[in-house]
């Protein structure tokens, strides 16, 4: 991606894909005909309060025209136009549609593909890659409470209930990053429940999913074996799974390519080794209320072999 790609775009009036530009249209139709209302009503407010004398238009014609016709004609054209524009938004569908699974967790969001040329199922966390210029389909649900999950840039929020399965197509027109974040209160770290999504030319993300696809690689250091040692011995596999090393629970995210995501703690943090170790010493200074205990027993090398152990997770 090029420098101009980097800064994560969260803004529902800058549209980067086909729904979020209907969306932004019906916003901005909203907006100006509210605008053109609010400059009608303080001139006659004026024009009233000018008036001295004169011919007075009775109250109930007043009560009549913009109590009653005024609205009822303005809300019923706004109806019929929004329903007519909304029905070009794209049918939420898996049909025809690469489909991603994304489940919504406190505080944090599992997300999982399917792999066609391995038929793996590849797990990944906070972050959704798409292949640009393409419609993908999300199924959203959730394990504890609802959450919404909302890609301003994109198209409009939608709600992951425990339960059942809601579906929300994405469609970025050009690569680029888009943040988004869980839109309905959920507890403590609501306001630090955020995702990316990444839109990749179409190229580069069948190369990135075949190489979600492949197990950790194997240490090629002596401190990165160190790392991988302290993984297992501090039990983080309870909670962890690495493919390739240790696999089976879904407690945490899945830790296999961590090292290549953008952003750790569901977009609270920057990815690199400094941010890994002070989140795996103590995320609860970071982020209160987390899932995730603090490993004040580790001593500082072993935090720091492991944090290098998980940068190169790629």
């Amino acid at each position: 991606m090029t420098a101009a790609t980097t800064t994560p775009l969260q803004s529902v009036l800058h549209p980067a894909g086909p729904d979020a530009a209907i969306i932004a249209h019906l916003s901005w139709v909203l907006f100006g005909g509210a605008a053109l209302i609010f400059v009608a009503v303080m001139a006659l407010m004026v024009i009233g309060l000018r008036s001295k004398g004169g011919r007075q238009v009775p109250a109930r014609w007043w009560i009549a025209g913009a109590g009653i016709v005024f609205p009822v004609v303005v809300l019923s054209a706004l109806l019929v136009w929004s329903t007519w524009r909304s029905a070009d938004l794209s049918p939420q569908t898996s049909r025809g549609a690469m489909s991603i699974g994304v489940t919504a967790k406190m505080w944090w969001w599992e997300v999982r593909y399917h792999d066609p040329a391995s038929g793996r199922e590849v797990a990944s966390a906070n972050e959704i890659r798409i292949p640009a210029g393409r419609p993908v389909y999300i199924g959203l649900t959730s394990t504890d409470v609802i959450h919404s999950l909302w890609v301003p840039a994109l198209n409009g929020k939608m709600d992951t209930v425990p339960g059942r399965v809601n579906g929300l197509t994405l469609q970025a027109d050009k690569p680029g990053i888009y943040r988004g974040q869980c839109a309905e209160y959920c507890g403590e770290q609501h306001a630090r429940m955020a995702l990316h999504v990444i839109a990749m030319a179409p190229a580069d993300f069948e190369r990135w999913l075949a190489n979600e696809a492949q197990p950790a690689k194997a240490p090629d250091n002596a401190l990165v074996e160190r790392g991988r040692a302290a993984f297992l011995e501090q039990r983080c596999q309870s909670c962890h799974t690495i493919r390739g090393v240790a696999e089976g629970s879904r407690l945490g995210p899945d830790l296999t390519h961590v090292g290549g995501r953008m952003h750790i703690a569901a977009g609270t943090l920057r990815n690199h080794r400094g941010s890994l170790a002070g989140w795996i010493a103590d995320p609860q200074a970071i982020k209160p209320g987390a899932r995730m205990p603090a490993a004040l027993d580790i001593d500082g090398e072993t935090l720091r072999a492991l944090a290098v152990y998980l940068e190169q997770l790629k």
